[in-house]
C-alpha cells in the first residue's frame, strides 16, 4: 500500500509564477498537514488558496500561510518531516544532498532543431522562450541547431521584439516586470556574461514604465559553439542562447534540463535524449517546452517523493469482536469464522 512518509510538508514557495502553487495542493490529498512560506515577491495567489481552503472547511491544523523571513524559513524546513524548497543554484547546493527535501531549482530548459527545417519551428521557439512570462523553469534557455544557428537567432530575436511593453497590471502585459534597480542589475549581469556572444537584440534592455518600475525587453544571444558555458544562464525574463550543434556534439551540451523539446528525425539520438538521466521530460516534435497538464508532471509526481511502498500482511478476515451472549452470527459471519480458523 501507499503510505506517508510523514505528517507536514513544508513549502518554501517562489514567486515566479502562480502555477507552481498547484503542486502543494496536492499534498493535502495525501493527508499531509501543509505549511506555506509565500514569497514576498508574490504572496497573493497562497493567501487566496488558503483562504479558499479554509472556507472549504480545512482547519488551521491542516493549511497554514506563514509569512516569514529567510531565517524563520529555515527553521519552517528543519522542524517539518518533508519540505519542497525553490531557488537557483545556491538553493540546490544548500539542500540537494538532503533527502527529505526536494529542491526545485534551475530548470534550464532548451530547444533542439536538427530536422533541416529550423526555419519551420521558429514559433515554437518563441513560444518555449516566451510563453507565461519567461518567468518559469519549463522556459527555454537555450536553443541548439543543427544548420543556420545565426539565421535562428535572428527571427527568434525579431519574433521577440514584437511584444509589446506593457505594465504589470494590462490584460495584455507579457513581460515580467521589476524594480528598475532590479532591471538594470539583470541587464548588466548578462552584458558581463556575454564574452565572445553577440548580442542579437537591442542594447538597450530596460523599459522604464512610467508608473514606476520596469520591464526587460527579450534578449536573443548567438553562441559560436554547442559546449559555450552561457547557455546554463537563466535569468527570470526572455533571454535565451542560440548555439550550433551537430551530431558529434552529442547529448552532452543538452544535458541537465528540465525539458527538452527536440525536433529530430534521429529515432537513435531520440532514445539516448530519453535514457539521459540528467533530462527529467523530452517533448518530441513541436510542443513548447512549457507544456504540462495533468497526468504529464514536468518534474515528476509530488507522490514520488511524499509517500512510499509499505507492505501489510494480515488474515483474509478479521476474527469479529465477541457477541452478547446470546446473539448469534450471522451467516456471513460464521462463514468467515470458520475460513479464518481452518474449518470451511
Amino acid at each position: 500500500m501507499w503510505a506517508r512518509k510523514g505528517e507536514v510538508f513544508a513549502v518554501l514557495a517562489p514567486g515566479n509564477h502562480p502555477a507552481t502553487h498547484a503542486a502543494w495542493l496536492e499534498a493535502l490529498a495525501m493527508g499531509y498537514r501543509v505549511a506555506i512560506r509565500p514569497s514576498r515577491r508574490e504572496p497573493f495567489t497562497p493567501h487566496r488558496l488558503v483562504s479558499a481552503l479554509r472556507q472549504a472547511g480545512f482547519g488551521s491544523d491542516q493549511v497554514v500561510l506563514l509569512p516569514t523571513d529567510h531565517t524563520v524559513a529555515d527553521v519552517l524546513v528543519q522542524a517539518a518531516d518533508l519540505a519542497m524548497v525553490y531557488g537557483g543554484d545556491e538553493v540546490a547546493a544548500t539542500y540537494g544532498a538532503r533527502a527529505d527535501i526536494l529542491v526545485q531549482g534551475p530548470g534550464r530548459s532548451k530547444v533542439l532543431l536538427a530536422d533541416g527545417h529550423s526555419e519551420r519551428h521558429i514559433a515554437t521557439v518563441v513560444d518555449s522562450v516566451g510563453g507565461h512570462g519567461a518567468t518559469a523553469c519549463v522556459n527555454a534557455t537555450a536553443v541548439f541547431v543543427d544548420g543556420d544557428a545565426p539565421g535562428v537567432a535572428r527571427e527568434v530575436a525579431r519574433s521577440l521584439s514584437e511584444i509589446v511593453v506593457r505594465p504589470p497590471e494590462s490584460d495584455d502585459a507579457v513581460l515580467p516586470a521589476f524594480r528598475v534597480e532590479r532591471a538594470k542589475a539583470l541587464q548588466n549581469y548578462l552584458r558581463g556574461r556575454l564574452d565572445t556572444a553577440e548580442m542579437i537584440s537591442g542594447p538597450d534592455l530596460v523599459a522604464e514604465l512610467p508608473g514606476g518600475g520596469a520591464v526587460l525587453r527579450p534578449a536573443v544571444m548567438l553562441l559560436d559553439r554547442a559546449d559555450a558555458p552561457q547557455v546554463n544562464i537563466e535569468l527570470p525574463f526572455p533571454c535565451v542562447w542560440v548555439a550550433p550543434w551537430s551530431p558529434a556534439d552529442g547529448v552532452a551540451p543538452l544535458r541537465n534540463t528540465l525539458t527538452l523539446t527536440a525536433i529530430t528525425p534521429d529515432e537513435d539520438l531520440l532514445t539516448r535524449l530519453v535514457e539521459e538521466p540528467s533530462i527529467s521530460n523530452v517533448h518530441v516534435g513541436d510542443r513548447p517546452t512549457f507544456l504540462m497538464g495533468p497526468g504529464l508532471p514536468h518534474d515528476g509526481h509530488l507522490a514520488e517523493f511524499l509517500m512510499r511502498s509499505k507492505t501489510v500482511i494480515r488474515d483474509r478476515s478479521p476474527v469479529p469482536l465477541p457477541r452478547p451472549e446470546g446473539e448469534r452470527l450471522t451467516g456471513k459471519e460464521s462463514f468467515r469464522m470458520r475460513e479464518v480458523h481452518g474449518l470451511g
